[in-house]
């Protein structure tokens, strides 16, 4: 130790001495980020192999973002293209939704009027390479497979499938494909309308329209919005939503910082839906926009927050493009909902790990774990007391519901049972599944062909899975609706079939039909 100290010391003095140490003039002026600029020159400079100035720059703005919040941040040009894609809604590829319940992606369906329909790609497909790349049975992430399909409008790319045991190969020429934010729209009951919305992109509003229009004509009195696993999007668009359901003069939100003036935004009267009654759904991940939206509903007293607490992100970020397609996502301001709380959460080196937290603490199970600020408190219009500094807090929590995971249960989704058994069944019934459009039809059907007892008999025959005697028993009520509802995707019906399926089981639905409302 000594001996090899001695050397890195006289390593040391060595270089001390040299002129490389002469130090460099820095006139102490942060506010130009000349230190930044005179250390890049010094390395490139000085650096002893080849420096890829690129990579070092887009290190600095990544380490300089970071000191600022968890939102700003620079996006290169493949990620921006993405990120932009995503929001507006489209984005250039071959037009399919696939699966991967056994290490090998087996396509859904194909988008009607795409480029894979057009080419003659089938549900039930499973895909085997994409260009020369083996994909199946490689382990390749669900990203990276999305990744190798998607590509400019106008280019080939050639889809290697297997149908019925035959390798058949596709060139598919890329192209504009649509990405729809309204997941299912449909009829709960005689006067209750559901619509779950995925994201809040440049065709939400559109989308949205159109569905609670269908809604309506089928007799729809009272509407659940589903936002539950909602990241968020553009603003203009739950403003758009807000208006709908507000009254001439509602504010839906105000916006301030530094740099940009308090800008409120308000309703102006027009909105079709003000005589819907309307209760929101939120969990976890609900943010940004989606908390705007039940923020503006909450304040104004206009309808009910059923689930947990939203994400809290109360930040607004704005686009910055450069000239070499990369850009940034700055945060400019805050936003505040009527009441004038802001829903931000802390932000420290736990923040990625937030919601891990809320389990550890039991948040997800018990209201009264809920981390709630009582000094930030504000009031709804009719005068509710209101928190901020933590996300959204729904007006009734509805805990995970953690009593029906049986041993069965545990052990079929550590293996993944019941989505590998749905695409056997696709594969098995795969002339009439996918003509069914009907949902009634959907549910005589799954009774005729027995599906509970074929999957018990799947899970036993493919994976070794037996329940112990009554475990079934107690296991089919909260596994046979998510088994019909993965099954039901093969259908026409397509996500319409799965959260149809998939409600009598959905605790947050059964909760927001029994309370309509709790404002006075």
């Amino acid at each position: 130790m000594i001996a090899l100290l001695g050397v890195v010391l006289g390593v040391l003095v060595t270089l001390l001495s040299g002129k490389i140490f002469e130090r460099r003039k820095f006139d102490g002026d942060y506010n130009r980020w000349r230190k930044l600029n005179l250390i890049l020159q010094e390395v490139q400079k000085n650096y002893v192999d080849t420096i890829d100035m690129t990579a070092m720059t887009d290190a600095a703005v990544v380490a300089a973002l970071a000191e600022l919040d968890p939102h700003s941040v620079y996006l290169p040009p493949v990620e921006l293209v993405e990120s932009e894609d995503q929001l507006a809604g489209n984005f250039e590829g071959i037009g399919i939704t696939f699966n991967v319940p056994n290490d090998t992606a087996i396509v859904l369906s194909t988008i009607p009027g795409g480029p894979s329909e057009k080419a003659g790609l089938m549900p039930g497909d499973r895909i085997i390479r994409v260009g020369e790349r083996e994909i199946a049975g490689k382990k390749t992430p669900q990203d990276s497979m999305i990744r190798l399909m998607k590509g400019p409008s106008g280019t080939k790319v050639k889809i290697t499938v297997n149908r019925e045991g035959t390798d058949i190969p596709f060139d598919i020429i890329r192209d504009k494909i649509p990405v729809h934010c309204v997941d299912a729209a449909f009829m709960v009951n005689d006067t209750t309308g559901y619509i779950k919305l995925s994201k809040f992109s440049r065709n939400t509003f559109q989308e949205f329209t159109e569905a609670a229009d269908k809604l309506r004509a089928q007799g729809m009195k009272r509407l659940l919005f589903d936002l539950r696993d909602n990241t968020g999007g553009y603003l203009d668009q739950a403003l758009l939503l807000s208006n709908e359901f507000l009254s001439r003069g509602d504010l839906v939100v105000y916006m301030e910082g530094l740099h940009r003036e308090r800008q409120d935004f308000k309703a102006d009267g027009r909105g079709y839906l003000k005589d819907i009654q309307v209760s929101v759904l939120i969990d976890e991940v609900s943010a940004s926009s989606s908390e705007i939206f039940a923020g503006a509903i909450q304040d104004n007293d206009r309808g009910v927050i059923v689930g947990r607490r939203s994400f809290g992100k109360g930040l607004v970020q704005e686009p910055i493009n450069f000239t070499d397609g990369s850009g940034i996502r700055l945060t400019v301001a805050r936003f505040h909902t009527p009441s004038g709380r802001c829903i931000q959460k802390p932000y420290g080196d736990d923040y990625d790990y937030d919601i891990y937290e809320r389990y550890v603490n039991g948040e997800m199970v018990s209201a009264d774990s809920m981390k709630v600020d009582t000094t930030a408190v504000y009031y709804t219009k009719k005068g509710r007391p209101v928190y901020g500094g933590g996300g959204i807090i729904p007006d009734i929590f509805v805990p995970i519901d953690t009593t029906k995971a049986t041993d069965f249960f545990i052990r079929c989704n550590k293996k993944a049972t019941t989505m590998r058994f749905a695409s056997a069944m696709f594969d098995k019934y795969k002339a009439v599944l996918p003509t069914i459009h009907d949902f009634s039809r959907l549910e005589r059907y799954f009774e005729e062909i027995a599906l509970d007892r074929q999957f018990l008999d799947f899970a036993a025959r493919v994976d070794g899975i037996r329940p112990a005697p009554g475990e079934w028993e107690e296991s089919c009520e909260y596994m046979m609706p998510q088994i019909n509802a993965l099954v039901g995707r093969y259908s026409k019906l397509d996500e319409e079939a799965f959260y149809r399926f998939y409600l009598p089981v959905d605790e947050t639905i059964k909760t927001a039909l029994e309370n309509k409302s709790v404002v006075e």
